[in-house]
């Protein structure tokens, strides 16, 4: 080997990025490089002919006696020896031992390499609190897991006994608004004849306003047993026949303006003949649209009711003048409880007006829309599909009627 090559290697000796160490039989350091004197707090002169022992601590001695000493010394190497080694200052390095046995001219030589372990520890460390993290939030991942799944068991435990509840008051007000009816009708019919036999005005009054009072409660019970129907999912009945529209309608426009005396109610045409839908349903639709308009409009303005016959169908409006529908309630109208208005209705209090007509309207196959404006006020807007439509014999379109 060539002056470089040797002086190469020499400074390859002195400068690994590992301690390396010659140590013979009986322990001695015959050689060891910058890097693990450096370590130590020595220099490589202090540290030659000292036992390597002497560099452990008393834990490392016993180990090296017991397990890697005599393991080396049998199979010719040990790896990834883990060591604790003393500084010249006293505190204790941990370092990887790696080491082989050589056959020399001199005799037996133990070659050792060394690597510092802080960094692979902290990392070791590291990993292991991660793992344990790891672990905790596994754990309290399961136990959320389980406390959601309990309270899912029990609000759907609660929902079920909810319902079970909701369908029993259902019930109970189907029931009680169905055992209502009769008594409500013999009030009604009896201020009626009470009232034709009446001696004095002041008696007369009171007979009308108990009649007025009855007619109220009973378009209340009605509301609320259709309400009942449709919560319990029997829908709203309709029993279809071939109804005269105009008639029908003239006839409860004529009942109306005497249930609501104190607005002008009146009805526009266009079209005759007969259309195929429930009378009483169509009676109770425009009812509780003229009652909405009576409750919120203003009853300085007409009420007005128009209906168009025609091949296509049939189409119903309701138009009152009012406070304008927010566009935003628009969507919820038709739901039970809601109102448009933040005036209080002494003629519909519970509510359910609107809902009723949409159900009748979508039970007929229809459908309903609302526009609203301070220009054009309030319209609701019934159009029900043609279903054995009988129009006028010649087919033309007649003018507009009012009655």
């Amino acid at each position: 080997m060539d002056d470089s090559a040797g002086l190469c290697c020499e400074s390859f000796f002195e400068h690994a990025p590992c301690g390396l160490v010659v140590m013979a039989v009986d322990g001695r350091l015959l050689r060891c490089n910058q890097t693990f004197s450096h370590w130590l707090g020595y220099d490589s002169a202090a540290l030659h002919a000292r036992s390597f022992d002497q560099l452990l601590t008393a834990a490392g001695r016993v180990f090296q006696r017991t397990h890697w000493g005599p393991l080396l010394n049998q199979q010719g190497s040990v790896s990834e020896v883990k060591l604790e080694l003393r500084h010249r200052q006293g505190h204790v390095l941990a370092l990887l031992l790696n080491g082989v046995r050589r056959e020399t001219a001199e005799g037996v030589r133990y070659h050792l390499a060394l690597v510092g372990t802080t960094a692979r520890d902290r990392n070791e460390r590291a990993v292991f609190v991660a793992m344990q993290r790891a672990e905790e939030l596994l754990a309290q991942k399961i136990s959320a897991q389980a406390a959601l799944q309990r309270a899912q068991a029990e609000l759907a435990s609660a929902y079920e006994n909810a319902q079970r509840r909701a369908v029993l008051a259902e019930q109970m007000v189907a029931v009680a608004s169905h055992d209502l009816k009769n008594p409500m009708t013999a009030i009604k019919m009896a201020s009626q004849l009470l009232e034709r036999d009446a001696q004095s005005e002041r008696a007369r009054r009171l007979l009308q306003s108990i009649g007025s009072s009855a007619e109220r409660a009973q378009r209340m019970i009605v509301d609320l047993l259709d309400f009942a129907s449709v919560r319990l999912g029997q829908g709203i009945r309709v029993r279809r026949e071939q109804v005269d529209l105009r008639q029908a309608l003239d006839q409860c426009v004529s009942e109306l303006r005497v249930a609501f005396a104190a607005a002008t109610i009146r009805h526009l045409s266009r079209g005759h003949g007969t259309c195929e839908l429930d009378q009483d349903r169509l009676q109770q639709m425009i009812g509780n649209l003229v009652a909405n308009g009576v409750a919120y409009g203003d009853l300085r303005y007409p009420i007005t009711l128009t209906s168009d016959l025609s091949e296509q169908g049939t189409t119903l409006s309701v138009h009152n003048h009012g406070p304008v529908i927010a566009q935003g309630l628009i969507p919820s109208l038709f739901e039970p409880m809601t109102r448009g208005s933040e005036q209080q209705d002494p003629l519909r209090s519970v509510g359910l007006g609107l809902f009723i007509v949409k159900q009748i309207v979508q039970a007929h196959g229809g459908s309903i829309g609302v526009h609203s404006s301070a220009t054009c006020g309030t319209t609701f807007t019934i159009r029900l599909p043609a279903r054995q439509v009988s129009p006028a014999a010649d087919g033309q379109e007649t003018p507009l009627a009012s009655t």
